[in-house]
C-alpha cells in the first residue's frame, strides 16, 4: 500500500474499513508489522505517523458511538476536582452493550430518558469524537451518585464551579430531571450561597 493509499483511510480505522478500502488482511498485518500501523485494539488500527492522542478514549469512541465521559472523569475535564481518575468513567445508555476494553475504562449505565441531558461532543483526535457531560450535568451526577464518588468530591466540584461563575439556576434546571440528586444539591447550595 502506498502512502497515498494510506491517506484514504482515517487516522483510526477498523479492520472492516481497511478491507472495504481494498486492503487484504496480509497487507494490513504487514503494515502493522512494519510499524506503519499500530493495532490499538481487536480489529482497530491507527496510523503510526498520526499525532499522539489518548488511545483508550479512541477505542471507547470507536467501539461505542454513544460513549460519554462522565462522573470523576468529566469533573477532571472541567477542572472541578484535583482527583486524578485511575481510569476513565464512560457512560452508555442503559441496556446498551458494553464493549470489552482494557482496565483503563470503567463503564456506567445511565437511564436512556436522561442520557442526553448535558451531553456535548468533544474531539479526541482529528477524526474521532466522544461525548462529554457538561459541568452542570457532571456536578448533578456527582450528587446523584455521591455514595460511590463521595460527598467531598461533589461538594468541591460545586464550590469550584460556583467560584468560576457557574449559575445555580442552570444547575437546578438539570437537577430537576434527577430527583435523587435534588435534596443533597439544594442543601449544598444553601450552605455555599
Amino acid at each position: 500500500m502506498s502512502p497515498t493509499e494510506l491517506n484514504d483511510l482515517p487516522a483510526t480505522f477498523t479492520y472492516q474499513q481497511a478491507m472495504s478500502a481494498g486492503l487484504t488482511h496480509h497487507r494490513l498485518y504487514g503494515l502493522r508489522d512494519s510499524g506503519q500501523l499500530e493495532q490499538i485494539g481487536r480489529g482497530l488500527y491507527r496510523k503510526a505517523a498520526e499525532d499522539l492522542t489518548d488511545l483508550d478514549l479512541i477505542e471507547a469512541a470507536q467501539r461505542a458511538p454513544h460513549a460519554t465521559i462522565c462522573l470523576l472523569s468529566a469533573l477532571a475535564r472541567h477542572d472541578l476536582t484535583d482527583a486524578i481518575p485511575a481510569r476513565y468513567d464512560i457512560a452508555l445508555p442503559r441496556d446498551a452493550w458494553h464493549p470489552r476494553l482494557g482496565p483503563a475504562i470503567h463503564w456506567h449505565s445511565f437511564d436512556r430518558a436522561t442520557f442526553d441531558i448535558g451531553r456535548t461532543i468533544v474531539p479526541v483526535d482529528a477524526t474521532t469524537t466522544i461525548g462529554l457531560y457538561d459541568a452542570p450535568r457532571a456536578i448533578v451526577d456527582s450528587y446523584r451518585l455521591r455514595n460511590a464518588l463521595g460527598s467531598d468530591i461533589a461538594n468541591e466540584a460545586l464550590r469550584r464551579w460556583l467560584r468560576s461563575g457557574g449559575q445555580p439556576a442552570k444547575l437546578i434546571t438539570v437537577a430537576r430531571a434527577f430527583p435523587r440528586a435534588m435534596p443533597a444539591l439544594m442543601n449544598a447550595l444553601d450552605v455555599l450561597l
